[in-house]
């Protein structure tokens, strides 16, 4: 069970740093429209929809990974104030009302409108270049399991917490404890060497 949830949990960290690269792409995509539309007044045809492409894409996959790190937007002046326990509670009772049925719902659809994409070849009507929009589309459904996949990963560790009154660490959580403490190892090992402590030979 731990290494299934392990593994959902790195697929959604992987997929967003994956497609973080879209930022750079979509930088480039402004930049050389700017540049070739003011400074050599010839616009380009395919910036536009590799702009807004590329957005979408950063917007859907980045989905996940934002609730791997439980980036989300919330009620924090409230919800910091409860117990670790009414966290999960209330936190279980979100994910299984809304939260899972709204990415199922987005698979549903998504599929829906991906299939039929693929199905008449549909390309972007908003520029002279005609670029396919169906690989786009089907992020939409991609988006939708890798949340529902996450969901459930959130909500193993809201039963857990309930359980056991404290909230499970993320691995990531546990990735910076640990290097936390061996940099704490290494300054002591540096101490009794009769070094100088990194702090103290920055602070000179």
């Amino acid at each position: 069970m731990d290494r299934l949830l392990l593994f959902i949990n790195t697929l959604s960290t992987w997929v967003g740093k994956a497609f973080a690269w879209c930022i750079l792409i979509l930088t480039f995509g402004v930049s050389f429209e700017v540049f070739m539309r003011y400074a050599l007044n010839a616009p380009t045809q395919w910036s536009y929809d590799i702009m807004y492409m590329m957005y979408g894409a950063l917007f859907l996959m980045a989905g996940p990974y934002t609730v791997s790190r439980d980036g989300m937007v919330r009620g924090d002046f409230i919800y910091r104030l409860w117990r670790p326990r009414t966290q999960a509670a209330v936190d279980l009772a979100l994910y299984l009302l809304f939260y899972l049925p709204g990415a199922a719902a987005l698979f549903y659809a998504g599929y829906y409108f991906a299939r039929l994409s693929w199905r008449y070849g549909e390309v972007s009507i908003f520029s002279p270049a005609m670029i396919p929009i169906y690989p786009m589309k089907t992020l939409i459904p991609i988006a939708g399991a890798l949340l529902f996949l996450q969901g459930i990963y959130e909500i193993v560790r809201c039963i857990r917490c309930i359980r056991t009154g404290e909230w499970p660490l993320r691995p990531h959580d546990v990735e910076e404890i640990e290097r936390a403490i061996l940099e704490e190892e290494a300054r002591k090992r540096l101490a009794a060497a009769g070094g100088q402590p990194m702090e103290a030979e920055g602070g000179r």
